[in-house]
């Protein structure tokens, strides 16, 4: 099969060698002419993905992936078309969808009787059935489920473990029409290796992703306010979830110092800006997103502490454990935060450079240096810090360690002379009237 992939960033070139590892002519269209230049030259642009570089090696040596930048040499030779470009979020959180209109009125131009289309790009429900086919129809002059058939069949895998996910991970595909939905799911069976799941319509499929995205985002607000209140009553909330967890009935997360990364913060207002065009109640997902935006000031105040005109150091700007990606990281947050209370902050990241951190507004801290600071924030949990040596730490003058993942060993810290504040973990050290609003 013919298969081409609008898209070739960190998720959409991992399904790319995906399709042609599985026995397919995938040929890959993005914007960026460097990155297609280096594909079609064999060198992976990316290195951050488990299993990518051997893949990608292999189907490129097979002839079975190429890269353009020309759309419509690409779409006019495609069976199937895989759109997964980004949608972002406006000024106002709404969804952004000038670029998947782009690629879709680039597709219509020269989209072929015959064709699938089908988006994995997370989306508003009833934006595939109410604009992008439309564009469709209108650029082509064709018709959905008589001349092309659409469907919408939402991504999800996270880096890190796109492949293992790709296999394991049910494909969910909903059509423009009972015709569409047939032709995704035979199109997704021949390119995945779990099952697929026939989610009937367009917009049931793109409300489970965003069903499933809320849930999450649901559930890390409800132990983050959880965990509040265990700081104020002195009670390890680590321990009471695992504890609570064994009824068979809940299925309580970790709380955490913030949530990030290009799904969790972004989709649920995807639902919160639609229901509220119906006049539907969603508040829960906007409170939801309320309170895990806002836990480094919540964790302050329980915790008393005055940052004003002391010099914090924030452990991390990724937002997931050993990954180079920093899309809606709660580190952003965290540091306007600090600096609107008075706060001199810096930031480190092992996978970050001084220059990358600065292009990105942060003032880099370097361990290495002498540094002195008052106060460290761990916001993610990199393997290089689960090896930091804590003695370092109070040479630098930091007396308070934040611990954002209940990453470190309270003791360890402790032992190192440093007060220990754990998210949800209550005061560890016996002194029971350490946390009181």
């Amino acid at each position: 099969m013919r298969i081409v992939l609008f898209g070739l960033g960190k998720m959409g070139l991992p399904l790319a060698v995906h399709c042609a590892a599985a026995g397919h002519e995938v040929m890959g269209v993005d914007i960026q002419a460097t990155l297609v230049d280096q594909i079609n030259a064999g060198q992976l642009p990316y290195d951050h993905e488990p299993g990518l570089a051997e893949r990608f090696t292999a189907v490129w040596q097979q002839g079975a992936l190429q890269a353009t930048t020309d759309t419509a040499r690409a779409v006019r030779h495609a069976e199937a078309i895989v759109v997964i470009v980004p949608v972002k979020l406006t000024a106002d959180k709404r969804a952004d969808l000038s670029a998947i209109l782009a690629v879709t009125t680039q597709i219509g131009q020269y989209l072929r009787p015959g064709t699938l289309v089908s988006y994995e790009t997370t989306l508003p429900v009833g934006t595939t059935r109410h604009e992008l086919v439309p564009l469709l129809e209108q650029r082509s002059g064709l018709r959905c489920g008589k001349d092309f058939h659409a469907v919408f069949s939402p991504e999800r895998v996270k880096s890190g473990s796109v492949f293992a996910k790709l296999h394991a991970t049910p494909k969910i595909v909903g059509g423009y029409s009972p015709a569409c939905t047939a032709s995704g799911m035979r199109f997704y069976a021949a390119c995945q290796h779990g099952d697929v799941i026939n989610a009937e319509t367009l917009e049931a499929a793109e409300l489970a992703k965003l069903a499933g995205m809320l849930y999450r985002d649901v559930n890390i607000a409800l132990v983050n306010q959880l965990a509040i209140y265990a700081m104020a009553k002195n009670v390890d909330l680590h321990k009471v979830i695992a504890w609570a967890n064994t009824d068979g009935e809940s299925a309580l997360l970790q709380p955490g110092i913030g949530v990030g990364g290009h799904c969790t913060p972004v989709y649920p207002y995807f639902l919160i800006r639609d229901a509220e065009t119906w006049g539907i109640d969603m508040s829960l997902a906007a409170s939801a997103r309320q309170i895990n935006d806002t836990m480094v000031s919540r964790i302050l105040t329980i915790t008393q502490t005055d940052v004003a005109a002391q010099r914090v150091l924030i452990l991390g700007l990724a937002f997931r454990p050993d990954i180079k990606e920093d899309t809606a990281s709660p580190t952003y947050l965290i540091h306007r935060h600090l600096q609107r209370l008075g706060a001199e902050v810096r930031v480190h990241d092992p996978f970050y450079t001084p220059e990358e951190l600065q292009a990105r507004g942060l003032q880099p801290a370097c361990l290495e240096s002498g540094e002195r600071y008052d106060l460290a924030i761990l916001t993610v949990m990199h393997q290089a810090y689960q090896a930091l040596d804590l003695s370092r730490l109070k040479p630098m003058g930091i007396r308070l360690l934040i611990d954002g993942r209940n990453g470190f060993d309270p003791a360890a810290v402790a032992a190192a002379g440093i007060r220990y504040v754990g998210v949800g973990r209550g005061d560890l050290y016996g002194n029971s009237n350490a946390y009181r609003y």
